[in-house]
């Protein structure tokens, strides 16, 4: 299967979900930084950070300061994760242009994740989408725990597209589908992401996957197969959710980009330069990096792909 040129829009989480599971905090300056560096290479959008409970998740709770002294590239969407009416209250003062909500398919998670059942977290949506909407800022929605949950199981499918809908009736029109706990196969992605489209055609679906089990990258060739062209990575695969039992990295941005490449797709991202910023984000956290290209090398670098 070959990209043929076409266009892959990523979004780099490690700042929010890469950094939320780290036992080290990171000093503010340091973020900073990092943001900056990675403002450079071109992502379509990055997570800056979350506005949560900063008892829950003390590793963000900078956010704010974050936002307001980071370089803003012309061209990339910096994003948000909120999950309450007050978080989305706090990131649209900071001037987010993107608030990502998100609820999860297990109610046991949700409650975990949320301290709250997924009715509630809901509820709230409708009033963040009332305060974003005059203002600039977008909305997107995702769904955790799509392709199983270590607290419940499997999960069915028609619980998943029932969320998607919920979301649909609130006026959100991107919906990433996450694999938080790395529990998906290719044929599950394929199959939850063909209903997806085939129920709601009008939306744009996007993946947020976890190597937890390896079987991250296969994920996304599978994804590929089926006209998702959207994906979430982190830098060095770090990342996790805190309330999730067994819980690890996302997959890597640079073991991603390499494989897209190599396969005719343009992420528009510089793969050597990605390389390049992992020593300061292993100097930052104080461990070394997961990943395979990062340690070997890209295997070459392909004819170039023109951008659109």
């Amino acid at each position: 299967m070959s990209g043929a040129c076409k266009r892959i829009e990523l979004t780099e989480v490690v700042m929010r979900d890469g950094l939320q599971i780290e036992p080290t905090i990171v000093p503010t300056d340091t973020k900073v930084a990092l943001i900056d560096q990675l403002s450079e290479q071109g992502y379509a959008r990055i997570e800056v950070s979350s506005f949560v409970s900063t008892s829950a998740v003390p590793a963000l709770a900078d956010a704010a300061e974050v936002f307001a002294r980071i370089r803003r590239r012309p061209g990339t969407v910096y994003s948000a994760l909120v999950m309450t009416p007050r978080g989305a209250a706090r990131a649209l003062a900071a001037q987010a242009d993107e608030l990502s909500l998100v609820v999860s398919a297990s109610e046991a998670h949700n409650r975990a994740n949320a301290g709250r059942d997924i009715d509630t977290s809901f509820d709230g949506f409708a009033e963040i989408a009332q305060l974003v909407r005059d203002t600039p800022a977008t909305l997107c929605g995702a769904i955790a725990m799509s392709f199983g949950c270590p607290l419940e199981g499997d999960i069915p499918v028609e619980r998943v597209l029932g969320l998607v809908g919920r979301y649909a009736d609130l006026g959100v029109r991107s919906v990433s589908l996450a694999d938080t706990t790395g529990m998906g196969y290719p044929t599950q992605i394929t199959a939850l992401c063909e209903a997806a489209q085939r129920r709601f055609p009008e939306l744009r679906f996007g993946l947020h996957l976890h190597d937890t089990r390896g079987l991250g990258l296969a994920n996304v060739h599978a994804a590929l197969g089926v006209g998702i062209t959207r994906f979430d990575a982190s830098l060095g695969g770090l990342g996790g959710c805190p309330f999730a039992p067994g819980a690890s990295g996302n997959i890597c941005t640079e073991d991603l980009v390499h494989m897209l490449e190599l396969m005719g797709y343009d992420t528009g991202v510089d793969i050597d330069a990605l390389i390049a910023l992992r020593p300061a984000l292993e100097a930052a956290v104080g461990h070394a990096l997961h990943g395979h290209v990062g340690r070997a090398g890209p295997r070459h670098r392909p004819a170039g792909c023109a951008s659109g």
